[in-house]
């Protein structure tokens, strides 16, 4: 029989709420989904320090209230942990933030047009830049020549880099800036597109267009700095509340690694090394970089390149394209140097992502990390392959058997079902975009947008993987919807999944207690909306740290 002493001890003890410390912020009257399976979906929390401090009743959250506490009530709104896009260029949007957009023009005209808007008042012999043109968008989807953008534009230097990033259109004044002739030959992994009296067309594609863009000015270090904080504040008006860079240039590593140090980069960033020899060996003489400057930066992956894209027809297949019957797209990179790099990386502790789009590509990436990893076994290495958009039947199975991430982006789907039959025929477009086919094998599925490529908005690449439909919700039942992820991997793919690709799982991703309290609040619920209102969904506010960085209208 119990005492009477022992009640009283028990009645003295702290229990829970009342002996924890006051929360900095508590959020009520919401849907929270959490991405935590042992409480999935809760109406409050609270935050504490920068981190959740619990999830729960409004009931139990109230019972950590101080006085200085500041409590939001929601509005019965829907919140979801902060979306991390798993493969996207930070400096890139903030590039393409300044110079012309030619995103979404319909024609070669449209896009002299804006060019030529935005060159007024330009002095003659700057360069103008821009990014965004798709010539699949266009009438006539032949690659265009320069003659048109020349007569238009003759006193200026012009490059235009294709939506993709894999392809370039030069004006006849860049083309002598960069001393480019018929008699330059293209270089390896590349190709210049031709007459057939060999002068160069404008169009350089894949490692050709480093032959032009070696010539352009580089910019300054402060327009750099401009150009990240631009992207980061982009970003988080969507909602993102960090990203993964697929590869930067040491210059900017370093840059970026200054700005977080002095505060300067609100944000959760998981930058990739660019494949550069130098660059390479003092990073993994470094080692591995996790969490730097209260978890706004890591530096602990190396990004290699296997082939082109498949919109300017450079991505490498198995059998030639269907509607270039000569061509079977270009290597970047030669498989040895991939093997070489993924055989090096893990002894020093660092994870390797491949660029691979066409089934070629791709099969040479798991053959390179399959003999990288029989002389470097490691448990975990958490290998990716960036975008895995093309795959062979036979190569599916693979990922998982060798642990190896797919980072797909849903949103490629969405913008390429309108033309890859064309390119690919229908027997190839079963293992097209095919991330429902990966799902079942175990592996998890990471989510990104690419952007610039594609528009930073996450929503867009959720929607697309949920619908596999574009933003006018065509067509109806979704395009190949046999390879649908549901509402809850999409919602995963956006938050977990990427934490997992990133080894930061124990950090962020979910509103665990303990996690960085990192969520966005949205207007409407898109894990029950009706498909077609998925895009009407608006972000109330982004927080990273329980702080705002994003508010679209004030909240209690």
């Amino acid at each position: 029989m119990l005492r009477p002493a022992f009640f009283a001890v028990l009645l003295t003890l702290p229990a829970g709420a009342q002996s924890a410390r006051p929360a900095d912020l508590i959020v009520t009257n919401a849907r929270i989904y959490t991405v935590d399976d042992s409480r999935p979906v809760v109406t409050a929390m609270a935050i504490r320090d920068g981190r959740i401090a619990f999830t729960g009743s409004a009931r139990e959250a109230i019972a950590l209230k101080g006085t200085a506490t500041r409590v939001l009530d929601a509005g019965g709104r829907t919140i979801i942990p902060g979306m991390v896009d798993a493969h996207a260029h930070l400096l890139g949007l903030g590039q393409s933030l300044r110079s012309v957009a030619l995103y979404g023009a319909k024609s070669y005209d449209e896009v002299i047009a804006r060019v030529v808007a935005r060159a007024k008042g330009i002095p003659a012999g700057q360069w103008i830049l821009g990014r965004g043109w798709d010539q699949n968008q266009w009438g006539d989807t032949r690659f265009p020549t320069n003659e048109a953008l020349s007569r238009a534009l003759p006193n200026n230097p012009v490059y235009l880099t294709r939506v993709d990033g894999h392809a370039g259109l030069a004006n006849a004044a860049a083309l002598r800036a960069a001393n480019v002739t018929a008699a330059t030959k293209d270089p390896s992994g590349g190709r210049i597109e031709r007459t057939p009296s060999s002068e160069p067309t404008g169009v350089f594609i894949d490692n050709a267009k480093g032959l032009v863009e070696q010539s352009i000015p580089s910019e300054t270090r402060e327009e750099a700095r401009a150009e990240i904080r631009a992207a980061i504040a982009e970003s988080q008006r969507w909602g993102l509340v960090g990203l993964h860079d697929a590869g930067e240039s040491r210059p900017v590593i370093d840059l970026m690694e200054e700005m977080a140090k002095a505060g300067e980069i609100p944000f959760r960033l998981y930058v990739m090394i660019g494949d550069d020899s130098a660059a390479v060996a003092h990073y993994l003489a470094r080692g591995p970089q996790s969490g730097l400057y209260d978890n706004h930066l890591w530096i602990r992956t190396i990004k290699l390149y296997a082939d082109g894209a498949l919109g300017s027809r450079g991505a490498a297949l198995l059998e030639p394209y269907t509607d270039d019957p000569a061509n079977t797209g270009l290597l970047v990179s030669a498989p040895a140097h991939i093997q070489a790099v993924a055989t090096r990386a893990p002894r020093a502790g660092f994870q390797v992502a491949t660029h691979a789009i066409g089934d070629r590509g791709n099969r040479l990436v798991l053959d390179a990390y399959e003999a990288a990893l029989k002389t470097v076994p490691v448990a975990d290495h958490r290998f990716r392959v960036e975008h895995a958009q093309i795959l062979n039947h036979d190569d599916i199975p693979r990922f998982a058997a060798l642990g190896v991430i797919p980072s797909m982006q849903a949103v490629h789907q969405t913008s390429d079902m309108y033309w890859a039959g064309a390119r690919l025929g229908q027997g190839r477009l079963l293992g097209a975009y095919a991330w429902r086919s990966l799902l079942e094998t175990g592996i998890v599925v990471p989510n990104g947008s690419d952007f610039p490529v594609e528009a930073v908005n996450p929503l867009l690449s959720f929607h697309s993987a949920v619908a596999r439909q574009d933003a006018e919700n065509w067509p109806s039942g979704g395009w190949m919807s046999e390879q649908r992820m549901t509402r809850d991997e999409a919602l995963k793919s956006m938050t977990i999944w990427p934490a997992f690709a990133g080894f930061q799982e124990a950090t962020m991703g979910s509103l665990s207690p303990g996690k960085l309290a990192d969520f966005v609040i949205l207007d409407r619920d898109i894990m029950t909306v009706a498909e077609r209102d998925i895009l009407g969904t608006a972000v109330i506010a982004t927080y990273i740290g329980g702080k705002p960085v994003y508010e679209r209208a004030a909240l209690p």
